[in-house]
Formats: C-alpha cells, structure tokens, sequence
C-alpha cells in the first residue's frame, strides 16, 4: 500500500516550485519550527497522493515528520484549502466536501494568513 503513494513531483513543477517564495519557509512558521524544509503532499485522492502545487505544502522537517498530529494535519489542511481554486476542490470533492470544509476551518481560524483564491 505505502508503494502507491510514492508518486515524485514532475521536474517542470519542482522547477516551478523552487522558484516560488512561498516554498522556501515552513507554512505554518510558529514556535514548533525546526529543521530543513521538505513538500508535503497533503492531499491523498484515490490511494496516490497529488501532484498540484495547491496541495503539496512547505513544511519543516519537525511539522513533517509530525504531520498526522491532529492540530498540524488540520492546519495543513487550511492552508491547501486556501490555496485552491474553486474547481480544483470540487474535483476531489467525493468522500469529503473540501469546499465545507474548507468553510468550517475558515471560520476556526479567522482566514488569518490565508492564501485564498
């Protein structure tokens, strides 16, 4: 099962991607921040994780290797939901509606810091 998530990120958005400023630092920056930053693929849809830059997040090694901490993992959330166009949500809306959710977690933090689309 671990071997169907393994899915690289394509050399044209890692290219992308290493020139975006918003993949040099840890995303959710706060007092737990440590280590190198490494991309978390947040997104699992259909037993492989996606390859879309709204979904695959900076993190610092200490907010990755303890990214299934419940507080973490819905802040990672927050922050891909945020970063999601309207329809790319609903085109993994299926088993979770990501547009509520991304609502209810909108109101929990206040969209402080958010990078809405």
């Amino acid at each position: 099962m671990i071997q169907s998530l393994i899915k690289p990120i394509p050399k044209e958005m890692r290219a992308e991607m290493s020139s975006d400023i918003f993949y040099k630092k840890c995303c959710l920056f706060d007092e737990e921040c440590s280590g190198r930053i490494e991309w978390h693929h947040n997104l699992t849809y259909a037993s492989r994780r996606v390859n879309a830059p709204f979904c695959i997040l900076p993190v610092c090694h200490f907010h990755h290797f303890h990214e299934s901490r419940s507080d973490i993992k819905e802040k990672l959330n927050w922050i891909m939901l945020n970063r999601a166009t309207s329809q790319e949500l609903l085109e993994y809306s299926k088993a979770i509606n990501y547009i509520e959710l991304k609502k209810r977690l909108n109101v929990k933090y206040n969209n402080i810091g958010s990078c809405s689309k």
